[in-house]
């Protein structure tokens, strides 16, 4: 549920910040004041694009940010968990809007990006603009309605499993009974199996590789530097290290004579002799034991060369050749057994099409009553929003082929007639915009329940409408909001009547600037705002009467 909206510098607001509880929210306001700002604030948080334009004049950014609780969606709780982005059971998006075109966006804090922002929005609010409904014209949208209303998730998933399954056994049928291509393939794989073999290594033996070729492509400086150090610590030089250390136990042990307390010191150089002449005994056989086989390092370096001609090759890393080797491996043998695999996967296929078949006449009929039902409450409701005899019809047409087909094995189209009397035409074809709003709420109103979504924000669905359908329509955006948040901005007064709670925004002129004010009414503020919407210009005794005898009524219906 949405919690808070906060909005800065966006477009004609400075500064809002709005708080908002359950039930039905309705927002009005003159034309032209922003009511649909809050929408429009709403969509860039679920990842609508950004343009400079919404940026406040004179200012540098916008700044938008959204708190949902989550107590009640498990599923943006899980997507959050997944995506490590989870605080405390709640949820906060922001989108910083900048003058110069680009924007950044942050969930619970943290940096995300427009997929992110887009994936949880569409857990947490439902949006239906002046132009969203537009979406009941697709026919994917249409099917994913009639499914979601029918709630045969299980079954839709079967179905849609074994499709997949049989596909991915035909894409494997193919490839073992290729013919020539087959052939051709067995015998490229062999070839290259056989460059494998004799020069791609396990991880172990590969280290061990490396660290060979670079120890024998440097044997003569590091047999020349280990003579070198010899040198240092124990040559015949006058501050030969060994030299100086000999002469310095002489002094030391004739001073610890003096004093007894220097005795622990003389000790350590004692020891320190020893471990030094160690160094220089070890450091004088690595001289003499470094391999200087210049046979042995170009076996060796023609073993690196290949490994990075098969590397470019195969464009894998090095390391990765010897896992390659043992895909290919697995698939020549399962080539060259071609015979047996192709038996099994077919005794597969046929299994996986006949639990296809079971599922999928399952899921038509689910379907077919599903379409049935939903046609009749839809068409009930549009009778009562105004659109007296009309008929929605759900058509299933079945998909030509055979084939296991991962949506099933039918296609819908919603038909509609919007007039008594006339034959039901395909929705794309003959609703109005106005229709195609008023259809939309009647299936939001059918199909409640049937999703996750916590909030439903619906931006003048009443438009064109008014008197008594207008009432009926508050009516059903109130039982919406009985079970969902739900935020509605309106025109219309008898839908701002049926309100849980109301927003009014304002706009006002300071010189050359434009403010929009937002704020959340009483009971006098909500008469005074209805009566504004009922008079006009001229607010009288009677207008203001039947302003709080309408939301009197209003509040009355359905508590």
């Amino acid at each position: 549920m949405l919690t808070s909206l906060y909005v800065r510098q966006f477009a004609v607001v400075e500064k809002a910040e709005i708080a908002f509880g359950p039930g039905l929210t309705v927002v009005s306001g003159e034309t032209g004041a922003g009511k649909s700002l809050l929408v429009d604030a709403l969509m860039l948080l679920a990842g609508a694009r950004a343009d400079s334009g919404m940026v406040r004049a004179g200012s540098d950014r916008a700044e938008l940010a959204a708190e949902f609780d989550l107590s009640s969606l498990p599923l943006a709780r899980e997507w959050l968990q997944r995506e490590d982005l989870d605080e405390d059971g709640a949820c906060q998006l922001r989108r910083v809007l900048r003058a110069e075109g680009s924007s950044r966006a942050w969930i619970n804090g943290r940096p995300a990006n427009a997929r992110q922002l887009g994936e949880i929005a569409e857990l947490l609010v439902e949006i239906h603009g002046q132009h969203e409904h537009q979406a009941l014209l697709s026919r994917n949208h249409q099917m994913a309605l009639l499914d979601a209303y029918a709630g045969h998730d299980a079954l839709l998933a079967q179905v849609r499993d074994r499709a997949t399954q049989w596909r991915e056994l035909g894409a494997r049928v193919r490839r073992l009974s290729g013919g020539e291509d087959r052939d051709h393939r067995i015998e490229l794989l062999r070839h290259e199996i056989g460059e494998l073999e004799k020069w791609a290594l396990p991880a172990a033996a590969l280290a061990d590789l490396e660290t060979s070729h670079k120890r024998l492509a440097n044997a003569g400086r590091l047999a020349e530097g280990a003579s070198g150090v010899v040198d240092l610590l124990d040559g015949d030089g006058e501050f030969a290290l060994r030299r100086a250390l000999g002469r310095a136990q002489v002094e030391l042990g004739k001073l610890a004579t003096l004093d007894e307390r220097l005795a622990p010191l003389l000790e350590l150089l004692d020891n320190a002799e020893i471990q030094l002449g160690e160094a220089v005994d070890g450091l004088g056989r690595y001289a003499q034991d470094v391999d200087l086989d210049p046979d042995r390092y170009a076996e060796v370096d023609t073993h690196i060369a290949r490994l990075h001609e098969l590397s470019r090759k195969h464009r894998l890393p090095v390391a990765e050749l010897h896992d390659k080797l043992a895909q290919m491996q697995a698939e020549l043998t399962e080539l060259e057994g071609a015979g047996d695999a192709l038996d099994k996967l077919d005794a597969q296929r046929h299994q996986l099409q006949r639990e296809y078949t079971e599922a999928a006449e399952q899921l038509s009929h689910s379907r077919a009553d599903a379409a049935i039902r939903l046609g009749q409450e839809v068409g009930s409701l549009m009778s009562e929003l105004g659109m007296a005899g009309g008929v929605l019809r759900i058509e299933l047409e079945p998909v030509a082929g055979t084939d296991p087909d991962p949506l099933g094995q039918e296609r819908c189209e919603l038909l509609v007639s919007a007039n008594p009397g006339q034959p039901p035409r395909p929705l794309r074809k003959v609703a109005s915009g106005g229709e195609l709003a008023r259809i939309s709420l009647a299936i939001e109103v059918a199909t409640l329940g049937n999703d996750a979504v916590g909030t439903m924000v619906f931006d003048e669905v009443d438009s064109g409408i008014g008197g008594a359908v207008a009432e009926v329509v508050g009516q059903k955006l109130r039982a919406l909001g009985m079970q969902r948040q739900v935020l509605c901005v309106t025109h219309l007064p008898q839908v701002a009547a049926q309100g849980h709670a109301h927003l009014r925004v304002s706009k006002r002129s300071e010189g050359d600037s434009t403010y929009t004010h937002i704020e959340t009414l009483d009971a006098a503020g909500r008469r005074d705002e209805l009566a504004r919407m009922l008079g006009g210009v001229e607010i009288t005794r009677e207008t203001r009467a039947h302003a709080k005898q309408m939301l009197e009524r209003g509040q009355a219906v359905a508590k």
